[in-house]
């Protein structure tokens, strides 16, 4: 990746405690860029997830196949009872738009959700791990994490504009995708209190030289049409090389502005969904040393614009703006990235190692940061042209993890390293009046220093061991060092005891974490507002009101807790449920408690701060039934018992009460086969309570009513070399649409698309 800076870069030395953090954190990258180099390892690496090797299950595009049997080396070891694998062959029978999410969200325990309760950015929903939010959900690609959305800024009620991480890479590049909830979640560190996605792509050694395309035409002129192609190259150069190349292009129209007009509440019209242009580009060699080691080279590009279609925070669409935007780019993203790994393979242990360094560039058309104005694209002036903003968000990431084998158990041990740095002078330029003093905020914008950093080192150890043939029991142990946050153990147990032939219990607890973001940390990182947008109790000559970073901020944590029973007979048959419980502690919200007032101006002062806690517990459930040799039936369901901060009894996040997706994968024929699935999605009960005033609503808002959405589709193989497909998404057009936001809406704060026709080809050469 392209940074002219190196290492340095994530260090702004203006103190000797910084200094310090610097020297430690640059002293813990050498020892773990040393361990790399002169150890071992890669190859997807997360997707070990205590869970150390391949699993033979696949899950149909409606269904989980939650993995039962785990391979650790010599001896199979069970463990991770909320793992779902989706293969390669699932991928393509799904015949997925763009982004991961519309598979992922069929597994147990997923739903797409907005990045806070708000709904102010309806239809940028990503993936929800068991609903503690998108945030607290990890992706990975081949095991390293992807944080390119903490480019965007977070608004008072932590919504932000992004799409998330889940669409870097192009479905025809993608093998397969591990879908991790639960304790065995929290030995990945930071960000993984939902759990981990960890998109793993196809391998350079596999021979292939294939061409897709997949188009999608919507039977509403209100929406817009999709179409996709990918490139995909890849074998041995030499005895030794390897190379794959990767070439992705996907384009969506954006849905008209007036979609939501039907729907709209007091002549206040909802944006609908916007389009995307995305183009991937991905080139992998992987040299074999010798048996044993195996060296990697990776540098990867990808580019986001999206096609607006009248969105802000708030529920107005200006018509002025869809006047002269309509259908434009007004952000891009562009995420570049270079990684080095290393895998070994050895008689009594094995390796994977990677460092990696990207840098994300976020543009996008100036927005206003405070009030009113607040994420609405700032309207020129006669004669002049928009105004283009940029943050740049780099990361450097290293990592190193050993197996060792031993006759009843397997160690585990491995070393961690996230650098971070935000350059975004964007929203540091707020004027205050003279005789403002508070904290470390610079009331001259002039002297605001526009970049951020921070770094975290860990270290994790953990044991998988077989005390009988039918007892296995996994303790583990990680420690992590943020240097704003500070230190955080996060101590796990997992076990699985086959009591029957057929049957067996699973359970598990553990402690997980996530680091505060740059922009929460940040004191000048600074939103304002007039007054409609300060806590209700707020006096009216002390209005409007400054929320502030917060460089004392602390981790957030949650004990994750679950119990599985699972039924395997071996002919094909399996179910499984799980009850599971997330105490959460010190989520990180804009205050609504003063810290201080203003003398300058009479104003208020709030800053990010940590709150209190929460619970999150629900039911996971999955069957798979093999009808007959050639029809298979399978079902998983999710229910939300209980989603609530104890300090108001809002949700955490806005997702149904319970969700089933049940489906039937029929092979007709060798060469023929065809999919029904239906995915139930219960009430999404609406908050009471404002996001960024906490004022109670009053009046009941508006629930989000069940509904329903079927697909049905086909492929068939026309010869070994050219595969065509079909299918309807929606069949029965079951309309959902966008009313507002939370605020005047309820939960009634996204669309579905309706039906659409989706045609697929591809060509293996």
């Amino acid at each position: 990746m392209s940074n002219q800076s190196g290492c340095s870069d994530f260090s702004v030395i203006t103190s000797p405690k910084k200094l310090q953090r610097v020297v430690t954190g640059k002293l813990l990258l050498s020892i773990a860029v040393t361990s790399i180099l002169s150890s071992t390892a890669f190859a997807a690496e997360g997707d070990e997830v205590a869970v150390q090797g391949a699993t033979d299950q696949e899950a149909v595009p409606t269904a989980t196949l939650d993995t039962i049997v785990v391979r650790a080396a010599r001896d199979e070891l069970e463990q991770a009872a909320g793992l779902s694998i989706i293969s390669e062959e699932a991928i393509e029978k799904a015949s997925v738009s763009n982004d991961i999410s519309e598979i992922v969200r069929k597994m147990p325990g997923v739903n797409l959700s907005g990045s806070s309760t708000s709904g102010q950015r309806g239809n940028q929903r990503q993936i929800d791990l068991r609903g503690m939010g998108p945030n607290n959900t990890l992706i990975l690609i081949d095991g390293r994490p992807v944080t390119s959305r903490n480019s965007s800024r977070p608004s008072r009620g932590s919504e932000q504009d992004t799409r998330g991480d889940s669409q870097w890479v192009p479905p025809g590049a993608i093998e397969s995708i591990e879908v991790l909830r639960g304790p065995a979640a929290a030995r990945y560190g930071s960000g993984s209190m939902g759990g981990v996605v960890n998109i793993i792509t196809k391998s350079p050694t596999e021979p292939e030289f294939s061409i897709s395309g997949h188009y999608e035409a919507p039977e509403s002129d209100l929406e817009g049409s999709s179409w996709r192609t990918n490139i995909n190259m890849a074998g041995a150069l030499t005895d030794k090389l390897s190379s794959r190349t990767t070439l992705g292009y996907h384009d969506s129209e954006a849905d008209d502005p007036s979609i939501n007009a039907a729907e709209a509440l007091d002549d206040s019209v909802a944006a609908g969904t916007e389009g995307v242009e995305n183009i991937d580009v991905r080139q992998v060699f992987e040299y074999a040393m010798d048996a044993m080691n195996t060296v990697g080279f990776e540098v990867n590009y990808s580019r986001q614009e999206n096609r607006w279609a009248g969105d802000s925070l708030f529920q107005t669409v200006n018509e002025t703006l869809i006047d002269e935007l309509e259908g434009e780019t007004t952000s891009k993203m562009q995420r570049y990235g270079a990684a080095i790994t290393h895998r070994g393979e050895y008689d009594d242990a094995s390796s994977n190692s990677f460092i990696e360094y990207t840098r994300t560039v976020n543009e996008r058309l100036g927005e206003g940061s405070a009030g009113g104005g607040e994420g609405q694209i700032v309207i020129p002036d006669d004669g002049e042209d928009f105004e283009w903003t940029e943050a740049t968000y780099d990361t450097l990431n290293a990592k190193s993890e050993w197996d060792i084998y031993f006759d009843r158990h397997t160690l585990t041990a491995g070393a961690e390293f996230r650098g971070e740095k935000l350059d975004n002078p964007v929203v540091s330029d707020m004027t205050f009046e003279d005789g403002f003093e508070f904290g470390d905020v610079e009331t001259d914008p002039d002297k605001r220093d526009p970049t951020s950093d921070a770094y975290l080192v860990g270290a994790y150890l953990e044991d998988n061991y077989e005390i009988t043939p039918d007892w296995y029991v996994t303790p583990g142990l990680r420690f992590d060092y943020h240097s704003e946050a500070g230190s955080n153990w996060s101590p796990s147990i997992n076990t699985t005891w086959h009591f029957s032939p057929d049957w067996s219990v699973k359970g598990g607890v553990s402690r997980a974490f996530k680091a505060p973001s740059l922009y929460q940390l940040d004191p000048n990182y600074i939103y304002y507002t007039g007054g409609n947008g300060c806590p209700s109790w707020v006096p009216l000559d002390e209005r409007g009101c400054h929320v502030l970073g917060n460089p004392d901020l602390e981790n957030e944590t949650s004990w994750n807790k679950e119990i599985t029973f699972t039924y395997d007979d071996g002919t094909g048959l399996n179910a499984g449920l799980t009850y599971y419980h997330n105490a959460y502690d010190n989520r990180i919200g804009a205050g609504t408690d003063r810290v201080a007032v203003d003398t300058a101006t009479n104003r208020s002062i709030f800053q990010w701060d940590n709150q209190g806690e929460a619970i999150v517990e629900g039911l996971e459930g999955f069957v798979q039934v093999p009808v007959t040799d050639k029809v298979s039936w399978s079902t998983n369901i999710t229910s939300n018992i209980r989603s609530e901060r104890k300090d108001n009894g809002e949700p955490l996040s806005l997702i149904p009460k319970f969700t089933v997706n049940t489906g039937v994968d029929w092979d007709i024929t060798p060469r023929w086969n065809a999919d029904f699935d239906v995915s139930y999605y219960g009430t999404i009960e609406a908050p009471t309570i404002s996001v960024t005033t906490g004022e109670d609503s009053g009046d009941p808002l508006l629930d989000r009513e069940p509904y329903a959405i079927a697909n049905v589709s086909t492929r068939y193989d026309l010869t070994k070399a050219i595969t065509v497909g079909a299918g309807i998404k929606n069949l029965f057009d079951e309309g959902v649409y966008r009313e507002g936001t939370a605020t005047n809406a309820g939960a009634r704060t996204f669309n579905e698309p309706g039906r659409t026709y989706v045609f697929d080809v591809s060509v293996d050469f």
